[in-house]
């Protein structure tokens, strides 16, 4: 016989489980800051009972007449993650949710493929302290789109565009002049970009302290000299697949104590020479 369930609580403001009791409904919002039996939560968030699993898949048993409902009337959230929804969730379900919620200051929607422009739309129009949004895997963000966002939100310190394919150098020179208090990016998985939105960010967004350019292909050295000269506080960069950025660019930035995801060619040509050496007894060369 399989052990009891014991009843949990999902936050979709942070994706943690906590310990939930069972108040017989399909979950409840804390807007006192405690649940029935006196279980302390962060006001302004989603609880819903669920079978214990491991955190990172709670979110895909939430069942979409349960997010309706939890929120239908809900006006007091500042964090709201749906990344888990993905499988389900469009602009009908979580557009009156951002409408009427006016305080909200992070949003993570990543991979949420069968949202619109209509989310951003919305976002804009009636968030204007969000801080963080992930639009990450969100291939519909577009250029429009984000431009309406960057009028509207110019609060924004972080915001995650991994693989917003849509996206070109005029949209995110336009978001970061009207969002220079941004202080991580990421720009990763965009073979649209060129140096001159990335010479731009570092020009405007002095504060920048996480910068992420995987997979940006055309990008070139001269992009990383400017973020170099520019962005004193910058503690990451991420150049992995960055075929055209070579070490005489990055050097710059070790030496200021940058964490910097490509090793430098010595340390990657030690690492090989181990892996030969250490396969060699498995090796058999035939000539």
């Amino acid at each position: 016989m399989p052990p009891p369930t014991v009843p949990t609580c999902l936050s979709a403001a942070c994706q943690q489980a906590v310990p939930c009791p069972d108040s017989g409904l399909p979950g409840k919002l804390s807007q006192s800051g405690h649940l029935p039996g006196n279980v302390p939560v962060q006001p302004g968030t989603l609880c819903l009972p669920l079978p214990p699993r491991s955190p990172s898949k709670f979110g895909a048993a939430i069942p979409q007449h349960a997010f309706c409902r939890l929120l239908k009337d809900n006006m007091v959230l500042h964090h709201l993650s749906v990344h888990s929804c993905s499988d389900w969730l469009t602009d009908l379900e979580l557009s009156p949710v951002i409408g009427q919620n006016h305080h909200l200051e992070k949003v993570d929607v990543t991979g949420c493929r069968d949202l619109s422009r209509q989310t951003l739309e919305t976002l804009s129009l009636n968030c204007p302290n969000l801080q963080y949004l992930s639009l990450r895997q969100c291939d519909w963000v577009d250029p429009l789109s984000l431009r309406s966002l960057a009028d509207r939100c110019s609060r924004l310190v972080s915001i995650d565009l991994t693989a917003c394919k849509q996206l070109n150098d005029e949209a995110v020179c336009y978001l970061v002049r009207k969002c220079p208090k941004i202080k991580s990016l990421s720009l990763a998985v965009n073979a649209n970009l060129s140096d001159s939105s990335v010479q731009e960010v570092a020009k405007v967004c002095t504060e920048l302290e996480h910068l992420d350019l995987t997979g940006c292909l055309r990008l070139r050295n001269e992009c990383i000299r400017t973020v170099a000269e520019y962005c004193t506080k910058l503690n990451s960069l991420k150049v992995n697949h960055c075929h055209n950025i070579t070490e005489g660019s990055l050097e710059v930035l070790r030496k200021k104590g940058v964490d910097i995801d490509v090793q430098p060619p010595l340390q990657r040509a030690l690492v090989l020479l181990q892996d030969v050496v250490g396969f060699a007894p498995y090796i058999n060369l035939q000539i």
